[in-house]
């Protein structure tokens, strides 16, 4: 795992260090350029100094004639006769070219400057390379302080990389200090730009995560709630089975004792349901036939409605395709078909339309029931609850799971009054949208 404030140090070096680069590429082109025109400047001004003397005094011969003097003076009359030379050497310049000249004598170059006067010609040289090593020279010296700079920059640039991570390393000490159980938002003042989108995020997911947790809380605590009914039930129909004396009261006992057994087998597949149609929950999504899936779905529900008379009718044009999980919208059919039967009076009857509305498919049931008062339409959706069960058998966990599974899918269920007389059920889903 490769470290951000090392990335972020070795980033901000490898930037300096161009830049020194560069810096010291410059410095050192202009230093040695410079130094160049300062050794042509003291050739010029040593030249126009002897212009106009008429002879060199010894004691300036002699300073001429200094062997650690680079420079090299010679003096020739009009008619190109040697009267002067400041020192011997193997190969001076044997030609003078008026002002500033490069001379190449027996492979070796010097550098000239010569003014001519009324009757002589004076020229001062220096060899080439002495020029250019002194000139180099200053030039190195010059961006030597560069280097020097290194060490202090690397030490500038971890600090500077460690209080601009300061932020993130205390977002982390924040975070692994937490528990399971601590889902309260991270704070998100005086952040960088940078790092409050990530903060953000986080505390949303947080949010989600309680909010999560708590469904889930709510869910165990209600199913505890209501299973505790039934059990106990079962066990009292258990003892009534045991003290039943003769066999009509056993018979009686077990058949009570069944329905039971089947009432708490119910409420156990609604909870399994209401667990799977949650948001979250792991599920497949295909394209697949609406219409179909709804056939499949009251297939479950026929025998109900044969033992009580009621007649169930689907309307459906012809295939109509939607994306989504095929038991959850089986789970969502079967939940309003099997309470449109449950509360609606026996003979009656139970109607189930499908049909295409611009981009959605909407599925409509409806039943001559005793419906669901305005007033009570939004709460019927919530968990267990149940208005005027009757005798009827329920967990109240029905329009729960409708509304669960609908969300899932990105679909809206809504509660109307039904031309039948009872209750009317309208879901609209997407015909094309994946959930």
């Amino acid at each position: 795992m490769t470290s951000i404030r090392a990335r972020l140090v070795l980033a901000m070096l490898a930037l300096l260090a161009l830049a020194a680069a560069v810096t010291g590429v410059v410095t050192y082109r202009k230093v040695y350029e410079e130094t160049e025109t300062l050794f042509d400047y003291q050739l010029r001004q040593m030249a126009l100094s002897l212009r106009d003397q008429g002879e060199i005094a010894p004691g300036q011969a002699a300073a001429f004639a200094d062997e650690q003097l680079d420079f090299v003076v010679q003096i020739w009359s009009v008619d190109g006769r040697s009267i002067y030379a400041s020192r011997a050497h193997a190969a001076l310049p044997t030609r003078a070219l008026l002002g500033l000249a490069e001379i190449v004598v027996e492979g070796q170059a010097w550098r000239t400057f010569s003014v001519a006067t009324r009757d002589r010609v004076i020229q001062v040289a220096q060899p080439v390379q002495i020029r250019q090593r002194l000139a180099a020279d200053a030039a190195l010296h010059s961006v030597l302080p560069l280097a020097w700079l290194a060490l202090p920059m690397l030490l500038l640039a971890g600090w500077v990389a460690t209080l601009v991570l300061r932020p993130l390393r205390q977002l982390t000490t924040d975070v692994a200090q937490r528990d399971a159980a601590s889902l309260a938002p991270l704070p998100d003042r005086e952040l960088p730009q940078e790092v409050a989108p990530l903060v953000a995020a986080l505390n949303e997911l947080l949010q989600r995560l309680a909010r999560a947790l708590d469904a889930q809380r709510a869910f165990v605590a209600d199913a505890a709630h209501e299973l505790r009914s039934p059990l106990t039930a079962l066990k009292l129909q258990l003892q009534l089975l045991r003290r039943a004396a003769d066999e009509p009261a056993r018979a009686e006992a077990v058949a009570t004792l069944g329905a039971g057994i089947d009432r708490a087998a119910r409420l156990v597949e609604q909870l399994l349901a209401l667990a799977r149609s949650e948001p979250g929950a792991s599920a497949t999504s295909a394209s697949l036939d609406l219409s179909e899936l709804v056939r499949e779905a009251l297939a479950d529900t026929v025998a109900q409605a044969a033992a009580r008379g009621t007649e169930l009718e689907l309307i459906a044009p012809g295939p109509l395709t939607v994306c989504g999980d095929a038991a959850a919208l089986k789970a969502l059919v079967r939940n309003l078909a099997d309470n449109a039967v449950r509360y609606a009076p026996p003979g009656s009857r139970v109607e189930l339309r499908l049909q295409r509305e611009g981009d959605a498919v909407v599925l409509t049931v409806d039943d001559n029931g005793p419906g669901i008062p305005p007033a009570d339409r939004e709460r019927v959706f919530d968990r267990f609850y149940r208005r005027n069960a009757g005798d009827e058998p329920g967990s109240g966990l029905g329009l729960a799971i409708v509304r669960s599974v609908a969300q899932r899918h990105g679909a809206t269920v809504a509660l109307a009054d039904s031309p039948l007389g009872g209750l009317r059920v309208v879901v609209r889903l997407a015909s094309t949208a994946p959930p």
